[in-house]
């Protein structure tokens, strides 16, 4: 099963630049100026629409959100290590994004960002269980 996330965005331009900073792939097959598609994992993307191709699909003319507004969801997905995810909530700040929490629990160390449009992100990784012998 593929897996796409479309946002509105206000600026599209804007959108792919922190994208591509953040190191995502850009899927130039499914992408104009009105959206930018980028692969995030294997069937998995993220695409990046104008509010006005936004509102074309689907009729959702009554747009809510903004960068002022809280995302309604948060997009969480593991990474390969702690410092993958200090990596990545680091090229995002780098980027523009607001960058939020750190939780490191004992299972799992997790960061948070938003992207200019205020969409929230939080990337984790699951620490390996502790040996039992100690």
């Amino acid at each position: 099963m593929s897996l796409f996330l479309t946002c509105p965005v206000d600026s599209v331009d804007r959108a792919t630049a922190f994208y591509t900073a953040l190191g995502w792939t850009l899927n130039a097959e499914m992408s104009d100026h009105n959206v930018s598609c980028f692969a995030i994992a294997a069937d998995q993307y993220v695409m990046l629409g104008s509010r006005e191709m936004y509102a074309a699909v689907g009729g959702a003319e009554d747009l809510i959100g903004g960068p002022d507004t809280p995302s309604k969801i948060t997009v969480s997905f593991d990474l390969g290590s702690r410092e993958a995810v200090d990596e990545l909530v680091e090229r995002a700040g780098a980027a523009g994004g607001r960058i939020g929490d750190t939780d490191d629990y004992p299972f799992m160390y997790q960061r948070q960002f938003d992207d200019p449009d205020g969409y929230h992100y939080s990337p984790f990784w699951m620490k390996p269980a502790a040996d039992p012998s100690e």
